[in-house]
């Protein structure tokens, strides 16, 4: 029997699968695996929180192919070898699987393409399964990618998705084949409590009850912090056991104004992928230098701490940092605050914060983490580069009555309504009741050392 080879990376699902169903079509068994490349450990990527989510993904991919005849094959160490590994056990003639934007993804697919050339297997790496539309699908005239998000959506939304694909029914795979055993949560310390179940079970039913109950009232309830009107989907995506490109037609059947505002959150991601793939260095260097002048991280190590301890004296600050720890995750209202807080109000290099967010985030994608910090720092796509969120502004606008803030700053639990959101004010004896920290930095100091800094002034 013919055999070929899946190779799962940011793709754990079975529903709609082109490189599985690529090699279900051409070959009489295949090898469903998945690598776990000691490149990417090398790196410092895997944090407990996305290992947690990892292992309950893998659990559940594997649980899904034994309900099809076949199961997961899982390998440790570079991701080159262990392919040619089983290349040669199987006799495999191709290899099947998604196109990444990220650097590490292309260079990954350069050593795998010609390692496989060597032994006559052929690889074959799809486009839209990462991505609703391949990040080279449109491009501007003169271009390689759109640095402006408005003329992207409109070519986006006029390019269309591919078809859905239907799961497998059945998946053979060549008996005989080495496997480590398929990690567990319980293998994951130091996991923040509140990391949610990963796996495509979990995310076929999310999704479900998305679009049921919440995707509707998405456009005006997406930036309430208390409300949390938001999907929830976004580990899903980053992890792959959700489609982008399911998730595109299937919102897309629903009419009104949020699930077209959803919509056009799904295109943000697959803008940010299109610029992560033409310019992989804008994953650590700035997609535009503004010269700015940060401070370094000795100099504004007590800030940095207060920041990431969510001990900065800006409630709504201190509450988006402290969700961050507890869930792996922050409201998409809540990052934008505090990127804006840490990049401009104190003046700290984004990419202090970029490392902070992909230490807890469940989501931790590099394309929309580290673009979305560098828009917020104004050194990315962002048209307004100098614009500045006010934490209190914000907390106020999105979070009106403090309850998003008492959640997750119960020192402050006593105080009623927006007064939650300046503690500060407090007077005498009233201020001394709560064991609150004092602000680390006044506003309008901050806004001068930035504007400073960027030679405004």
């Amino acid at each position: 029997m013919n055999a070929s080879i899946v190779l799962f990376t940011s793709d754990l699902r079975l529903h709609d699968h082109p490189p599985l169903r690529a090699a279900l079509n051409e070959a009489d068994e295949v090898v469903p695996l998945f690598v776990r490349d000691d490149r990417v450990d090398a790196a410092g990527f895997p944090a407990p929180n996305r290992l947690a989510f990892l292992a309950d993904s893998l659990t559940a991919l594997d649980e899904a192919l034994r309900e099809r005849g076949g199961h997961l094959v899982v390998r440790s160490g570079d991701v080159v070898e262990q392919v040619g590994a089983v290349v040669a056990e199987t006799g495999a003639g191709s290899v099947h699987m998604a196109a990444g934007a990220s650097g590490f993804a292309q260079a990954r697919e350069r050593r795998l393409r010609a390692a496989l050339a060597e032994r006559g297997c052929a690889l074959t790496v799809h486009d839209c399964v990462v991505t609703a539309v391949a990040p080279g699908a449109v491009t501007p005239a003169g271009g390689d990618h759109f640095a402006v998000f408005t003329p992207y959506f409109r070519r986006w939304s006029q390019q269309g998705v591919r078809d859905v694909v239907a799961a497998p029914r059945t998946v053979r795979v060549p008996s005989g084949l080495a496997s480590e055993r398929v990690p567990a949560r319980a293998d994951v310390r130091e996991v923040s409590p509140g990391v949610p179940p990963g796996g495509e079970a979990v995310a076929r039913a999310g999704l479900t009850a998305w679009l049921r109950s919440g995707v509707a009232g998405y456009a005006d309830g997406h930036d309430d912090l208390a409300g949390d009107l938001t999907s929830r989907l976004s580990p899903h995506l980053h992890f792959g056991t959700l489609s982008p490109v399911e998730l595109v037609h299937r919102v897309g059947k629903k009419d009104g104004p949020g699930p077209d505002a959803f919509v056009r959150q799904l295109c943000w991601r697959d803008f940010h992928h299109q610029v992560l793939a033409a310019r992989p260095r804008a994953a650590s260097a700035d997609y535009r230098d503004r010269h700015d002048r940060w401070r370094d991280e000795h100099e504004a190590a007590d800030d940095i701490e207060a920041w990431r301890r969510g001990r900065t004296g800006f409630p709504v600050v201190d509450a988006a940092m402290r969700q961050l720890a507890h869930e792996g995750w922050m409201h998409n209202r809540g990052r934008l605050i505090v990127a804006s807080f840490l990049t401009k109000t104190l003046y700290v290099d984004w990419r202090v914060g970029a490392r902070h967010f992909l230490r807890h985030l469940v989501d931790g994608d590099i394309a929309a983490n580290q673009l979305n910090w560098q828009w917020t720092a104004g050194t990315g796509n962002d048209t307004r580069p100098n614009r500045v969120l006010n934490p209190v502004l914000q907390g106020k606008r999105h979070d009106p009555d403090g309850t998003y803030v008492r959640r997750w700053v119960p020192e402050l639990a006593e105080l009623d309504g927006a007064a939650v959101h300046e503690p500060w004010k407090l007077t005498g004896l009233d201020r001394a009741r709560f064991d609150y920290p004092e602000r680390v930095v006044d506003l309008a100091e901050g806004l001068a050392r930035f504007r400073q800094g960027r030679g405004r002034e």
